[in-house]
């Protein structure tokens, strides 16, 4: 027979007979104070760490620089490839770019494309209203020579 020391684990029941109750083992519902709050890094010290942990040059200080600061190295790689990217630049006052209400790096890619696909129409576009402004002028000279014939003198012929 299975031990009854953990009859929550293994669904058993207690010593004194009664089912064991997972509800017991539930945190406490109301407010949590002391729930983890996500860390919130500026574009400035993010810059400002990469800067720092590029000058470590002897063993260890890296480490040190990441322990000082709570940070994983994971973080200085997500960094560098964000400045690499571009979307990591030094703030001028409140931030204008990012945040919640930024476009995702696909959205932006999507209107890239499309910003470039509508250029190549607008050029073909332009192209032939060119050609079409072209012909205008070609069938107008035309027009004019064919009135010029029929009003010549020798053109004209009478029965």
């Amino acid at each position: 027979m299975a031990s009854a020391a953990n009859p929550v684990r293994t669904g058993q029941t207690s010593g004194d007979g009664q089912a064991s109750s997972r509800r017991g083992l539930r945190a406490p519902r109301g407010q949590r104070v002391d729930r983890a709050q996500r860390r919130r890094f500026t574009a400035d010290y993010k810059l400002a760490i990469l800067a720092e942990y590029d000058r470590c040059s002897e063993a260890g200080e890296k480490g040190a620089l990441l322990r000082r600061e709570g940070l994983y190295s994971s973080l200085v790689t997500d960094w560098r490839r964000q400045h690499r990217e571009g979307t990591l630049v030094v703030t001028e006052g409140r931030a204008s770019e990012g945040g919640r209400g930024a476009p995702s790096r696909n959205e932006v890619a999507r209107l890239r494309a499309e910003n470039e696909r509508l250029k190549k129409k607008l050029a073909k576009a332009e192209a032939i209203i060119e050609v079409q402004g072209k012909v205008q002028a070609l069938l107008e000279e035309l027009s004019k020579s064919a009135d010029i014939d029929d009003q010549s003198p020798g053109s004209s012929t009478t029965l």
